[in-house]
């Protein structure tokens, strides 16, 4: 687009006040005000949902009619971690050698800015000419998907013919595919005595141990499907307070990722099996659901990846690259019970960096995708 030379410092000022608002897995609202003011600005109608407390989704569209194309982005970001191993405030945007720095640039500000600017020049130029596009800005994607499952719930996706997370998966590639995700709390109870008489009470931790290392033996013989293997996570294990006492409590916090040869419903059956195992031998544990989201799988040569690979290769001089997303996105919610054949594509501006400290953005990227993404939309809708 001839505008994107003279309009890079807005688009840049525009990412840099996203990466100012503090939305670590909360206060979306403060981005969904700041959003809804940029477009109103420039003509368009925006509207926020609010979900709890300091939490909103937001909602923008351009166009009418069908077909609907539905675009994707959340507003939270994780936590910077240690501070000081930044070289730099991780909120306040900045730029050395061609890259932006700051946290949540790549995962996924810069990928929900492009979204939002390529709307503003698309509304410009009076385009869409025909049918819409939906915007939907989500609240809570790094923990629980409190957002789409929201959209979802609320009938925001009945209508629409196809669904881009601006979410990145590799550089300048794209995924039509992504594994689901299975989060478990393991709670175990024993009785605490005194170390130097373990045979009086029940060490909390032991079959607790025992069940995750047996669980994680067994998840690793399930054989790897098209996107790869079932990943079990054993991420948080906490038991026991001093060391010369057995722990009462212990608990864990277990991560599987999921495919559709072996999917969240065949994991929870395995878990509860292991779980009724140890408790009829003396163990007394439980587990609590924490996020249940499925695996989605749409065709590789889906319409909208199809135009992807078109668009794509000049800015990334190369074949776009269609692969399985190993992580998860909204669309876990937002495709959720969607045909197999049905337009969905993880596309965005990223470099592998999100959740890690200094995490960054080749600035080309970011306009590049501001542009890619008015292409896109259009082209799309066209069809």
């Amino acid at each position: 687009m001839d505008t994107m030379v003279s309009n890079s410092q807005t688009y840049l000022k525009i990412l840099a006040d996203l990466i100012k608002i503090k939305s670590v897995n909360d206060h979306e609202l403060e981005v969904a005000e700041y959003l809804q003011d940029l477009f109103q600005e420039n003509g368009i109608e925006a509207k926020i949902l609010p979900l709890e407390g300091q939490r909103a989704n937001l909602v923008a569209e351009i166009g009418e009619g069908a077909p609907v194309l539905a675009v994707s982005g959340h507003m939270d970001v994780v936590d910077p971690g240690n501070l000081a191993a930044w070289d730099n405030d991780p909120f306040t945007m900045t730029e050395k050698d061609g890259k932006l720095f700051g946290r949540g640039i790549t995962d996924m500000k810069a990928g929900l800015a492009a979204l939002v600017i390529a709307m503003i020049e698309l509304k410009k130029q009076g385009l869409p000419k025909k049918g819409t596009i939906r915007l939907l800005a989500t609240a809570g994607e790094e923990v629980g998907e409190e957002g789409s499952a929201a959209f979802y719930r609320d009938h925001y996706m009945e209508d629409a013919a196809g669904l881009l997370i601006a979410e990145p998966s590799t550089v300048y590639g794209t995924a039509s595919e992504q594994k689901g995700s299975f989060d478990i709390k393991f709670t175990s109870k024993g009785t605490s005595v005194h170390s130097s008489t373990p045979e009086k009470g029940y060490n909390a931790l032991v079959p607790l141990m025992q069940l995750l290392n047996e669980a994680n033996t067994y998840f690793e013989t399930i054989p790897a499907g098209e996107m790869g293997p079932v990943r079990f996570n054993i991420d948080v294990l906490n038991g026991g307070s001093q060391i010369n006492s057995l722990p009462d409590l212990a608990t864990a916090l277990v991560n599987v990722r999921t495919i559709p040869e072996y999917d969240n419903n065949q994991v929870a059956k395995q878990i509860e099996t292991f779980v009724k195992s140890y408790n009829a031998n003396g163990a007394q544990i439980n587990t609590d659901l924490i996020m249940n989201e499925f695996p989605i799988a749409t065709s590789p040569s889906n319409q909208l990846v199809k135009i992807i690979q078109s668009l794509g290769k000049e800015y990334a001089g190369r074949d776009i690259v269609v692969a399985a997303s190993p992580g998860i996105t909204d669309a876990s919610n937002l495709a959720k019970d969607k045909p197999h054949d049905f337009p969905f594509a993880v596309y965005g501006p990223g470099d592998g960096s999100q959740h890690q400290v200094n995490e960054s953005l080749p600035k080309q990227m970011y306009l590049d995708f501001i542009e890619i993404y008015q292409k896109l939309f259009i082209e799309f809708l066209e069809k």
